[in-house]
């Protein structure tokens, strides 16, 4: 048992009066003074709330942010789910859970007609975790450096043999990669010293 400073998420920064004793499930002694050094999650978690519903097999969850603003989206299918917006996203994930035949999102209320023989009870985590990026134990992707980019393409462009600019370069505004480029250039003298 640590005793430490923990509150309702371990990711952040906690006020000292909010202590209680932490059991065993991942904490590090080793955290700073004033944080709960759980292993945790990155990304915001969703607040949910489940409502009942006087239909049988509907699963009404309000949450604490709105998903779709004020429109309607309905969503019977994995291909009606289509793009990168919030609703869609959770739409995706709940009908890939099988326990779920329809979704309906309006602003921050989520109405799931529950497939023939399944319960909510895993729902709740899958509404939950909608914003949350990473977990323990993923891999973050690993990114090319800019600087080997720029050099690969002006390698494979036979240097100023009329390429133009790379992808990064165009992509990129060049106060940003002069202002990396010195950060870089800081950083590799700090670590040879």
């Amino acid at each position: 048992v640590i005793s430490g400073i923990v509150g309702p998420s371990c990711c952040r920064r906690l006020s000292p009066w909010r202590r209680v004793v932490a059991v065993e499930s991942g904490e590090r002694p080793d955290a700073p003074a004033g944080w709960c050094g759980n292993v945790c999650s990155m990304g915001q978690m969703v607040s949910v709330m489940r409502k009942p519903s006087s239909l049988p097999g509907v699963v009404r969850f309000e949450t604490n942010r709105s998903l779709t603003g004020q429109g309607h989206e309905t969503f019977h299918t994995l291909a009606d789910a289509v793009g990168p917006r919030p609703a869609a996203e959770l739409a995706r994930r709940l009908l890939e859970t099988g326990s779920v035949d329809s979704v309906h999102v309006y602003s921050n209320q989520v109405t799931v007609m529950l497939a023939r023989g399944f319960g909510a009870d895993d729902l709740d985590g899958v509404v939950e975790s909608l914003y949350q990026y990473w977990k323990p134990g993923m891999e973050p992707k690993v990114f090319e450096a800019p600087e080997a980019e720029a050099s690969a393409a002006d390698a494979g462009a036979g240097g100023d043999a009329g390429g133009g600019a790379s992808e990064y370069e165009r992509r990129v505004p060049a106060v940003l990669i002069e202002r990396s480029r010195a950060a870089m250039a800081k950083w590799k003298a700090a670590q040879a010293g």
